[in-house]
């Protein structure tokens, strides 16, 4: 399962920064093929400027929230300041101290790192964070979609207006889009080269987006984020609070190559047969077969550092694409050795990393759902 506990992450922001009113015409009957491209957004694998977390705090679910966490989020921070920038986002003054304290200890350099101090919900930057697009002269600019903590199942308020308060930071440009679409970040996979990989229940779903159509959708999809070619799993409503994000269980290695899992580890992870057959049987926007790379689940159910049975297995396909590294979800499982073999082979300019996410899986989401990437300018 992928996210069954509560993630907390949208009111709307004001940000003194330059904002483009975005609206879309009365009807959106328009095909597809009659939108015109304004913004498209660069894959994972892209050069980045830096990743931005969202470090674990104690205002939303008390003190003993972040023992368990910090862990993680040190051992994220050690391996990306290699890569490249950090930014660091702390809820308050006094947890930017304590954050600072906990790298030190660690003799971990600070040069590489910014903190900015914004007030938010939980940790979950993937879906609540900044979306960086290029706009039609290739300049870097924000999204920012709406965000309901997946259909109002969890505090969002504090974070929702975090993109607006990053492009004021950045006196970036910032593209207004919390009218026009509820979309979190690990609902959608893009390869950059026009494909987009998503689950309907994550998308056209009555708590996201009330009434919109799959041809709505499309026609949104692709003036913001310049995708033409699309790949629609039916998903799974109720199976976790995300309804079943793509990028628990299916990413894009390149335009041609899909990475996911056996269809018995899919079928274990909650996915339906119907789903799985579609999956397998997609084609790319040439009209050929996708080669698929296949990783393992965990061999056991997860557990803990502190001896909590989860009562699920781990996914490895939740991983983080850094300039220099690939930071993949381990699980103190003997399959973790397996799937970090065969992300290195298939990163072999990147290093793998595994870090420990048996803390953070049990409150729902590994390494991808708290990293979000800023590409290079």
């Amino acid at each position: 399962m992928f996210k069954i506990l509560f993630l907390s992450l949208v009111i709307l922001g004001i940000s003194s920064c330059e904002t483009e009113e975005q609206t879309l015409p009365d009807s959106l009957d328009s095909t597809v093929d009659e939108t015109e491209i304004l913004y498209t957004m660069p894959e994972e694998s892209e050069p980045h400027e830096g990743t931005w977390l969202q470090w674990p705090h104690h205002h939303q679910y008390g003190r003993s929230y972040p023992k368990y966490l910090d862990n993680a989020w040190i051992q994220m921070t050690k391996e990306l300041i290699e890569s490249e920038k950090v930014h660091i986002v702390a809820y308050d003054e006094t947890e930017k101290n304590r954050i600072i304290d906990l790298l030190t200890q660690e003799n971990i350099s600070l040069t590489n790192i910014d903190f900015k101090i914004y007030p938010n919900d939980d940790f979950w930057v993937r879906d609540n964070g900044a979306i960086y697009v290029r706009d039609q002269n290739g300049n870097l600019v924000i999204e920012d979609w709406g965000f309901n903590a997946w259909g109002k199942k969890a505090n969002y308020q504090k974070c929702d207006i975090i993109p607006s308060k990053i492009a004021n930071d950045q006196n970036r440009t910032l593209i207004d889009l919390n009218q026009i679409m509820i979309n979190e970040g690990g609902a959608i996979e893009v390869d950059g080269h026009g494909a987009l990989l998503a689950t309907k229940s994550a998308i056209l779903n009555e708590n996201r987006n009330p009434n919109m159509t799959q041809t709505q959708a499309e026609t949104i999809f692709k003036k913001y984020l310049g995708v033409t070619h699309f790949i629609w799993l039916d998903g799974k409503i109720g199976s976790d609070i995300t309804d079943q994000h793509i990028d628990g269980f299916a990413r894009f290695l390149d335009s041609t190559t899909i990475i996911t899992m056996n269809s018995s580890d899919l079928l274990d992870f909650d996915i339906k047969q119907s789903d799985i057959d579609k999956l397998y049987n997609s084609k790319t926007k040439y009209n050929k077969p996708y080669k698929f790379i296949k990783l393992p689940l965990t061999k056991n159910n997860v557990t803990t550092t502190y001896d909590k049975s989860i009562g699920y297995k781990g996914s490895y396909i939740n991983y983080y694409i850094a300039n220099t590294k690939i930071l993949v979800p381990n699980y103190n499982d003997p399959h973790d050795s397996v799937a970090n073999s065969i992300l290195q082979q298939l990163y072999p300019n990147r290093t793998v990393i595994g870090i420990d996410a048996r803390n953070m899986y049990i409150h729902g989401g590994m390494i991808h759902c708290v990293t979000q990437q800023q590409p290079q300018e």
